[in-house]
């Protein structure tokens, strides 16, 4: 058991090394980075499209899979560049696969990179990468005992977004309780109310990370 612990703490130290100089590296080439973790299905891709289409950033994905290049080619379609990292089994991207990723993928000329992480609201939560902002999405289909289920993810989220809020009331979605909960895992989290179909809390939102790469 001793060496088990002593390997994982060795692992997540060589994490947190790397994600340091990856985000020195977002810092000396004007970058920001958002890490977007959630679920499976809870509208990473439908919001990172909604982003692009609203050409404020010079934006720049990497998209984090088991298998397919289905993400990847959704944003390129949609306009943006976008690198593709197959984990194969692991469910979650770490620090040195988004060095891997940086040598190979050309981002300087943006001034936004998006990490999507694999959708998993567990093993993501414990990795950075270098990021300057977590946003965790959590989709009105899932239900409202997400935040308590998955304490270490939502502690983690400087950016809650609630998703699918269009079709939230068929669902009976208790906003109050996860803004309540939310909150008492962070006090400092900021909670987006989202919807694809709806542009002005798109805009919102948009306007908000915006204001957060000037001021960082």
């Amino acid at each position: 058991m001793k060496v088990i612990v002593e390997a994982k703490a060795k692992i997540m130290q060589e994490n947190e090394t790397q994600a340091k100089k990856n985000q020195e590296f977002f810092k000396q080439n004007n970058i920001f980075c958002l890490n977007f973790m959630s679920s499976p299905g809870s509208g990473k891709t439908t919001l990172l499209e909604a982003m692009i289409k609203k050409n404020i950033f010079k934006l720049a994905v990497i998209e984090g899979d088991l298998e397919t290049n289905n993400d990847a080619n959704r944003i390129i379609k949609a306009g943006a560049k976008a690198y593709q990292i197959s984990t194969g089994q692991s469910c979650h991207l770490d620090a040195i696969m988004i060095k891997k990723a940086l040598d190979e993928f050309d981002v300087k000329d943006c001034n936004l990179v998006v990490i999507e992480n694999i959708g998993n609201l567990v093993c993501p939560a414990s990795y950075l990468l270098g990021e300057n902002l977590n946003v965790v999405l959590l989709s009105a289909t899932e239900g409202a005992d997400k935040v308590e289920k998955y304490p270490v993810m939502f502690k983690r989220a400087d950016i809650l977004v609630l998703s699918k809020m269009d079709i939230a009331q068929y669902f009976d979605f208790d906003t109050k309780h996860i803004y309540e909960e939310a909150k008492k895992l962070n006090p400092n989290v900021v909670i987006f109310e989202l919807s694809a179909k709806d542009d002005t809390n798109i805009d919102k939102f948009c306007a908000y990370i915006k204001e957060k790469m000037e001021n960082k």
